[in-house]
């Protein structure tokens, strides 16, 4: 592909101004011809500075601009299948946010577009493109800690969203721990079976309020026998807390937060390092890159992106489970997700 890949960005919203600058400043091959936006006039400034051709509050501009190569759907949640079905009816390979959407039949509905259309279909699970998580996965994979055994995973935000966001976000497992159920998926190199939640409203009283949780401790037991647990909270007084560890049946490989400096200082008052790096974006920041080198390789190569439709439904099951789980007390099946929604 000798001319550059023409895209358009729907959704200028915080993940949307990230990428849209990422592709700016570090794909030479890309050009970002189109950002829509509903609150258009609020990012004109902010689009213009990056010399943005084109900025319109309806996104079929992008669908139907023959122009346009590639899109990526970084709108609210609920437009992303929607958004996602009509793109690929239109020819255009997809880069999709996560989730694809919080229902398993829209989810199929876009799938099956996707493979009509034959386009490239990406889903935004960032964290398997992080160097750290990457290393874990290989490791894993190359059998240097043997069988998988215990999987754990430790997700926590240094603040809780608004109760008015955790009403229209599908909940916590939907909204949050879903990258971790990704994870799990990536890091064990196997499908989760079964799932068992206990929760509490432990932070933030809203939260329960507008019928949600706010810390979960997540039980897993995985299809190759190896069990895991996913520890969540809304709000960590220190930063945001991101670790795992893999122990399998000839050692261990084990992942600690990022830091600004790995400098720890000691003294008689004590032993001090920094604290976690803040939140997502200064934590995930290399992953948001890395992931679009690879769509964009596999448009280019014409090959499969590494993160396909069916990443994008199986954390989704997986939630749904979850859900359950907390409501009824007791431990569900994925097979019990299934069918239920297929």
């Amino acid at each position: 592909m000798g001319q550059k890949i023409k895209v358009g960005v729907i959704g200028a919203g915080r993940i949307g101004k990230l990428h849209t600058e990422n592709l700016v400043a570090h794909f030479p091959m890309v050009q970002v011809k189109s950002v829509a936006d509903p609150f258009a006039d609020k990012v004109r400034d902010w689009a213009e500075g990056l010399g943005i051709q084109v900025l319109t509050d309806n996104y079929k501009d992008i669908i139907n601009d023959a122009e346009i190569d590639a899109v990526l759907v970084c709108s609210s949640t609920d437009t992303h299948a929607d958004i996602s079905i009509e793109a690929a009816k239109a020819g255009k390979h997809i880069f999709c946010e996560k989730p694809v959407d919080l229902t398993v039949a829209k989810i199929n509905e876009a799938v099956e577009a996707v493979k009509e259309a034959g386009v490239k279909f990406q889903v935004g699970f960032n964290r398997r493109f992080d160097h750290n998580f990457k290393k874990v996965r290989e490791v894993v994979k190359e059998g240097k800690i043997g069988e998988v055994q215990i999987v754990k995973i430790t997700s926590r935000d240094p603040e809780p969203p608004p109760a008015q966001y955790v009403q229209v976000s599908g909940g916590i497992f939907l909204d949050m721990t879903i990258h971790d159920f990704d994870m799990a998926r990536y890091l064990s190199g196997s499908e989760v079976e079964e799932v068992y939640v206990t929760g509490a409203v432990l932070v933030d009283p809203a939260i329960g309020e507008a019928g949600d949780i706010d810390t979960a401790i997540i039980s897993l037991k995985f299809e190759n026998g190896a069990i895991g647990v996913i520890d969540n909270s809304r709000k960590a007084a220190y930063g945001y807390d991101q670790r795992v560890e893999v122990f399998g049946s000839k050692g261990k490989v084990l992942v600690s937060n990022d830091t600004d400096t790995s400098a720890i200082v000691s003294t008689a008052d004590g032993v001090f390092s920094d604290k976690p790096k803040y939140f997502f974006l200064e934590r995930y920041q290399g992953s948001f890159i890395e992931e679009m080198k690879d769509f964009f390789e596999a448009i280019i190569e014409d090959k499969k992106p590494p993160v396909v439709a069916i990443d994008g439904l199986k954390p989704v099951l997986i939630a749904l489970a979850a859900k359950k789980s907390l409501v009824e007390g007791r431990p569900v099946t994925l097979k019990e997700i299934e069918k239920e929604n297929f």
